[in-house]
């Protein structure tokens, strides 16, 4: 069993004239749904093995606020350069150079590669808020399986819910 958690970065500010959409910090709201919303996954027993994060400020400060609620602050968070303006296929092929002893990855990217990703598992899922989370759980044993795989189980948060 592998479960993958899509996670968009939380609300951002653009209040900073000039700086570059790679530098956007998070705003308030971000910096208090973040830990929120990772604190929700650590409620339930959610922990992943690895959060792999955009290199943009905004997904890193969300990994790291998830990471600090899960209790293991930035020592699993692995950022990729990729995973900024990815494709949907993209976020598959980084996942998928995961090894199989991974069991829960949280992936903290954009939309709109996030919102399609997620549909592209479920059909329901048509919108990926700021800082909404997806979870979906394969019985599958390596995650180069992932890109052909339907998911047993499909679940949602965000942080208006």
């Amino acid at each position: 069993m592998k479960t993958l958690l899509l996670i968009r970065h939380a609300k951002s500010s653009w209040d900073h004239f000039g700086v570059s959409d790679h530098d956007r910090p998070l705003n308030d709201r971000g910096l208090r749904d973040a830990p929120m919303m990772g604190r929700r996954l650590a409620e339930r027993g959610l922990v992943p093995d690895v959060i792999l994060s955009s290199t943009a400020l905004r997904a890193r400060a969300t990994a790291k606020l998830f990471a600090d609620a899960l209790g293991f602050g930035a020592t699993r968070i692995k950022t990729d350069e990729r995973l900024y303006a990815a494709s949907a296929d993209e976020v598959l092929q980084v996942v998928g150079e995961l090894g199989s002893d991974v069991a829960c990855v949280a992936v903290v990217g954009h939309n709109p590669e996030t919102a399609l990703l997620a549909h592209q598992f479920s059909d329901e899922i048509h919108e990926m808020p700021t800082c909404a989370v997806a979870e979906f759980t394969f019985e599958i044993d390596s995650w180069r399986e992932l890109a052909d795989a339907e998911p047993v189980s499909v679940r949602v948060d965000t942080p208006r819910s």
